[in-house]
Order: structure tokens, then sequence, then C-alpha cells
């Protein structure tokens, strides 16, 4: 499924590459302060082998045409460790997952620079608040990860600037993680605790 969601943000970014560029907002009358948005990772939701059950809305405000400060708040379970790498055969692999899972409720502020046209740097510090459950479905604790994830990209604009699309490639660092049981321990310590990964948000200005 992560690679069908790969597919399909290359198609986005495809048509949005051949009719329409993204402007400088200090040349774009169509200039707005908020948006709202979320992502196509939505879409793995489909997934039947790991179902994140994921939920992610996104709220910005443009302080200035090229400075945004965005809230974001996810929630999701995972199974496996977060560190295997997509390219990696132990993705999503019988045997590499957790015994249970961790379900997170993830409060999100972040910060973004448009630097050229439509290339944007970004930065977003992700609270983690994470419920681990056994196989059967029981609490077992309560943990605390910080992700700090960074971002470079492109945002393009339709239909006069009232959506948008932003395909981008970044890294999740972890470098708080904490209260995570043993058992899990044991099946993430021999991988990262960063993942290099994509973006495909999307949003509405208003």
């Amino acid at each position: 499924m992560q690679k069908k969601i790969l597919w399909i943000g290359l198609t986005f970014l495809l048509a949005g590459s051949l009719p329409m560029n993204a402007q400088d907002a200090k040349k774009d009358s169509t200039y707005k302060k908020w948006w709202i948005g979320s992502t196509l990772w939505l879409l793995g939701n489909f997934d039947k082998t790991n179902n994140p059950e994921y939920v992610q809305l996104n709220v910005g405000y443009r302080i200035t045409p090229k400075d945004i400060i965005s809230f974001r708040f996810k929630r999701s379970i995972y199974s496996w460790p977060i560190g295997i790498p997509f390219s990696s055969s132990s993705f999503d692999a019988p045997g590499e997952n957790y015994p249970g899972h961790a379900r997170i409720l993830a409060p999100t502020i972040g910060y973004q620079r448009f630097w050229w046209k439509g290339a944007y740097v970004s930065v977003q510090a992700l609270n983690a608040f994470e419920k681990y459950m056994d196989k059967n479905g029981k609490k077992i604790g309560n943990g605390y990860t910080l992700y700090v994830d960074s971002y470079l990209g492109y945002q393009f604009k339709f239909f006069k600037n009232r959506f948008f699309f932003e395909p981008a490639i970044g890294i999740s660092y972890w470098p708080i993680r904490t209260n995570v049981p043993a058992s899990f321990k044991a099946v993430e310590q021999k991988w990262n605790n960063y993942f290099i990964q994509p973006g495909f948000d999307f949003g509405f200005n208003f």
C-alpha cells in the first residue's frame, strides 16, 4: 500500500507541473492567510497488512507570504518498528512486528519557509503520546516520543490558489523515546531512530 501511495503522489506531481506552476505569494492576488488540509497517507487505511487507522488534520497560518506556522493533529496505530526503511525486506514483513501494537495521539507544531517560488523547507515537532497494547489488546504501558520531522518540498497551486498539493522528501528523527515496554524494545533495537519518508500534504486556502 505504501508503494501505491508513492505512485499516486508522483502522479499528482506530474499533473501539477504540466499546466501550472506555483506562484510567488507576493505576486499572487489570491493570497490567503489560513489553510486547512491533510495528507495522502490516509490511503494507508486501506492496507490490510498494517492498517494504521490514520487520522491527520492540518491547520496553518501565514505570518508572511513566505512564513507559515502550523498545527497538526495525528492519530494512528503501528505494529512494526517505525525505523524499518521502505526499501528493507523487513518492512511490514511477518516476524518483524511487535508483540502487540502502539496507539498514538500526536499534537504537532510546525514552521514552513518558502525560499524560491513554491520550493520550501519545513520542520515539525511531533509529540506522540503512546499507549502500548499486547496481542490480546490489553494495555501494558504508556510512553512518549518526540519526533522532529524536516522536509524539503514544492507547493503546487490549483484553481486560483484555492487548493494546493505539496510533494516532499523528509527525514523523521526521534531523540526522545520513553517508557517503551521491554518486549517492544527488543524488536526495535536493531533499527535506527530515524526514517526517510516522502510527504504528500494537500490543503484548501481560505
